[in-house]
Formats: structure tokens, sequence, C-alpha cells
């Protein structure tokens, strides 16, 4: 009778073990997590991708050297998409599927993340404070979509106001990436003109991987713009603004997002950019400027990889920080949902760099939505105003 027993009893357990067995949160164990980030580290966008996954490396290497969160260490694994959506769905499907990380963490690119989106979520793997500020970003509303600040669309029409009512712009233009971020900053650009009672005068397109911007830029001196919006990151920032610059087009000037507000911007050889407008979300790290904390933060940095951080890497940092937090506040028992409510509990959470204040809730995942305008002046990016709105 005895013998019998105990069989019922081990055919219990394996019976209700594959149950408790699911109910374990992916990428978890007693003493790890695993988070997830494809992002840009040898393609266009590199300059972001390298900077903000080491920020990430960093900060949760920190963490682990002081005993892990709740007694788990982080593990990051990191994935090269060049700036490719074929290249990013398949780092992320990896990730996804064979990793099995808990959450992607500060991934890069508004195309990359959203055609990773659906089989991301369907898995349950949250999206956290990605290098894009399309809408896309946190709508529309989903649970496992956090995002910090203001939107492209948001930034653009906020600079837009400015420039048009401060400095009495009337002839508006856009050229952008043939991308969902290059559309994103055109729908922003569209949405103030007709606010304003104007129209977009003329608009030209490019590829992410273009060398030569003359046809655009003859297009739109063409058309005798006098404010260029620009849908662009990096180089292509660069180099159209010098190509009218060196035509002679000197009576227009030219407004990025807070994609092109970046130090290798600003600091382009033979002072190129100089007079080129871009809007920010937190300043710039010039290590003059800092606090002392970030002071220490920025000389940490600098001694691992051997550079100085730029802004990608801030925007690495806090997406790390915050994710650390809410992995924090969902205590020992970490599962998904403790996850979620833990990043939700956020309230009025301030970074090291004189960001805006970031407050999340159950119905709001965009911690923020404050945008500044700056202008490159020596070489560097000066702040001109304080947050704007439109």
């Amino acid at each position: 009778m005895t013998r019998w027993l105990e069989c019922i009893a081990l055919l219990a357990a394996a019976a209700f073990a594959p149950a408790a067995l699911a109910e374990e949160p992916r990428g978890v164990t007693a003493g790890e997590i695993v988070l997830g980030m494809h992002t840009d580290l040898s393609g266009p966008a590199a300059t972001y991708g390298v900077s903000s996954s080491n920020a990430v490396k960093m900060r949760f290497d920190e963490a682990n050297a002081s005993g892990g969160i709740n007694g788990r260490r982080i593990k990051l694994i990191v994935e090269d998409t060049q700036y490719q959506v074929p290249r990013a769905v398949q780092a992320g499907t990896k990730l996804i599927n064979r990793d099995r990380i808990f959450a992607m963490v500060a991934p890069l690119g508004t195309p990359m993340n959203n055609a990773l989106f659906k089989d991301q979520f369907e898995a349950g793997v949250p999206n956290l404070f990605p290098l894009s500020a399309a809408r896309s970003m946190f709508q529309p509303f989903n649970r496992l979509k956090f995002y910090g600040a203001a939107s492209y669309v948001d930034q653009v029409r906020a600079g837009i106001k400015y420039l048009v009512t401060q400095k009495g712009k009337k002839a508006v233009c856009a050229m952008y990436q043939d991308t969902d971020f290059g559309k994103e900053v055109l729908d922003g650009a569209q949405m103030e003109v007709d606010e304003l009672k104007m129209k977009l005068v003329e608009t030209a397109t490019h590829k992410p991987t273009d060398q030569d911007f003359t046809a655009q830029i003859t297009k739109l001196k063409a058309a005798a713009c006098d404010l260029v919006v620009l849908g662009t990151i990096v180089r292509d920032s660069i180099v159209p603004y010098a190509t009218a610059r060196k035509i002679g087009w000197t009576d227009v000037d030219f407004l990025g997002s807070a994609a092109t507000y970046d130090l290798v911007v600003a600091a382009a050889q033979g002072g190129v950019t100089e007079g080129l407008y871009a809007m920010g979300i937190t300043d710039m790290p010039y290590r003059d400027t800092l606090s002392t904390v970030a002071q220490g933060w920025f000389d940490r940095y600098k001694e691992r990889f051997k550079a100085e951080p730029n802004i990608g890497a801030v925007y690495g940092e806090v997406a790390a920080d915050l994710t650390a937090l809410g992995i924090d506040r969902a205590g020992s028992a970490l599962t998904l949902d403790s996850f979620v409510k833990g990043l939700e509990s956020i309230k009025g959470y301030h970074d090291i760099f004189n960001g805006p204040e970031l407050t999340f809730g159950a119905d709001k995942h965009q911690g923020a939505n404050s945008s500044f305008l700056a202008v490159v002046k020596g070489g560097r990016w000066v702040r001109l105003t304080d947050s704007l709105s439109f």
C-alpha cells in the first residue's frame, strides 16, 4: 500500500512539473537574468550603437560587481545589425528564440525595432528604452513598450515652431531617409506646417548609406527653402549641410532631430557643421559641463573603452539604469508582471546628465515629452532654449 501511494505521489509531481516550469520567467534563473540588445556596431549608425552598448555593458557590469540585483547577475548579449532590417530580424530572432532573453534593452533603429515587435511581444519580451524616438516605440500602448522622452514628431514640431516664430522662416522643406525613421520626421514637419497654416515647399529623400547629396541639395535650393528639416542621423547630416555651404547656399537653416544631435556631427572636420540646428533631449556629455557624479561616469567609461562617451553612451547608461531600477523594484520573485509593475512605479526619475524628469504609470509608458533647441558653435553643441512645446 505504501509503495502504491509513493507511485501516485511521483506521478502527481510529474504531472504538475511542466506547469510549474511554464510559469518561470524566460531568461531568469535563481542567479542570472539574460538581457538582449540589437544595435549597429559596424554600419552607418555605429557611433550610437557602439557607445550605447558600451554604456549598457558598463552599467550592468558595475551592478554585477556589487553582487547583482536582488542576488541575480545580469548577462547581456549584444548583436550587430549594421543598421539593416534583415540583419536586425536575424539578430532579434536569435536573441528571442535561441538566447531566450528576458527583455530587450536600448535596441537601436526605428525600422529595426518595428520589424521585431510582433514576434518579440508574442514571446513576452519587453522593449526597453530604444534608441529611436518614433511614436511606435510607445504607441499604440503596449504593456511591454517603454520609452523615455519626446518623439521625433514632437521634437521637430517644437523646433519648426520656434524657428518660424522667432527667426521668421517662411519656406519649410524636408530632407529625410527613406525609412520608417525618416518618415517620422517628415510627419512631424508636415503636421507643424499645417498647424502654422503654411505648406511644406519641397522634399528630398535618400538611403541611409548614400554618400553624395548634390542632387537633393540642388533640388531644395531651387525651391528657395529657408529651413530644411533633416530626417538624418550622423554622416547623412554632415555631408548635406557641408554640401549646401560649399555651393554657397547660406540663406537657409537646417534643423535635425535628436538623431542629428551627436558629438561627431558638431566636431566634423573643418567646422563644416557650424550653425547646424538640432533638437536635444539631454545635455551633451562634454566633461567640463557635467556634474561631479557624471564626470565620474565619464572617466570610468573613458578608462574602460579608451574613448570619450558620446550622446549614445548617455542614452545607453540611462536605459540600463532604468532597467536595473525596474528589476530591483520587481523584488526577488522576478516575473514579467512584477517587472512591468516595477517600471511603472518609477516616478520623478532624474538621470545624472540633466535629462528630463521621467515618470511612468500603468497607462503611461512614455516617461517624458520635452526637447530643446541646440546649435553647433565652435565645434560643440550649445543649448539655446529651455524645453520647447508646440
